[in-house]
């Protein structure tokens, strides 16, 4: 059986909870007092844990793998192995400044006391950018310390940038673009390494499914060839004849994100009756 950490709580728990139902696997309640839920249809279980608490936990072997955003992974800085960007978690660690408070670039960091929470992350960048700060470590509610005096900026995570706002912030500087990733422990054995290709497998084939779309359409025959020209399809359109003589029937798979302009030169084409249908999952 293959152990996965996702976070117990918080902006990662119903995106992880969804891809894994997603992938078919069937488990319990994710209700936050739950700390562990095996599944009754794959060799899984889900142990449920604070985020920050993942990495350890995976590096030391208490569970196999974990679903974990990149900063908390960068920030603890434990041995574990990179599999998969999973897609969705997505924010980014950002410098902010009072909103008055003058900004020429990251020369202007040089002697500032910034509050954090991610430390490392933080001394790496003003070590990469040759600057000497004075971090000030705190937890929980970092935008509030300039205002109290703590500090002349902060780091920290930026989603749509209304809190600092709110707390008369502005951001200055990006240090990092993250996103959830399936972290696993360096020495995990065989047979779980199995067990997680397998996962793997499952979603990837809802990732691809997600990403493209189903097209079937008719069309006069002497337009196909100009039609399959049309169709960046997997491999080749799928062409059947129709009952009408002197007609077909194209079936192919089109990326999402150029289906409408591929609809819109199949009706120039000639194309008619043009369906588009989701597909459910996709091996390729």
């Amino acid at each position: 059986m293959l152990r996965i950490a996702i976070q117990k709580s918080g902006r990662l728990f119903e995106d992880s909870v969804a891809l894994l139902r997603d992938a078919g696997i069937s488990f319990g309640s994710s209700h936050s007092r739950l700390l562990r839920s095996p599944a009754v249809n794959f060799p899984l279980e889900i142990i449920f844990l604070r985020d920050d608490d993942i990495p350890e936990y995976v590096e030391e072997g208490v569970v196999d793998a974990g679903i974990v955003g990149e900063n908390v992974v960068l920030e603890k800085g434990k041995q574990v192995r990179l599999v998969e960007r999973m897609g969705f978690g997505q924010c980014r660690l950002s410098i902010a400044l009072s909103k008055n408070a003058p900004y020429k670039g990251i020369p202007s960091l040089e002697g500032l006391r910034i509050a954090t929470s991610y430390v490392r992350i933080l001394e790496d960048f003003l070590k990469k950018n040759k600057l000497a700060a004075d971090i000030h470590e705190i937890s929980g509610a970092v935008e509030i310390a300039p205002s109290l005096g703590l500090s002349d900026a902060i780091f920290d995570i930026v989603g749509t940038g209304s809190t600092l706002l709110a707390n008369g912030l502005r951001e200055v500087e990006t240090v990092l673009e993250s996103e959830a990733l399936l972290i696993v422990n360096p020495a995990l054995p065989a047979d779980k390494q199995e067990i997680l290709d397998r996962l793997l497998f499952r979603i990837h084939a809802n990732r691809n499914a997600k990403g493209h779309r189903y097209i079937l359409m008719n069309a006069p025959s002497e337009r196909i060839p100009e039609i399959i020209r049309l169709l960046p399809g997997m491999k080749s359109p799928t062409v059947l004849p129709l009952a009408v003589e002197g007609w077909s029937s194209l079936h192919s798979v089109v990326r999402e994100e150029i289906f409408w302009d591929v609809l819109e030169q199949l009706k120039s084409a000639g194309a008619e009756g043009i369906l588009v249908v989701p597909i459910e999952r996709m091996i390729v």
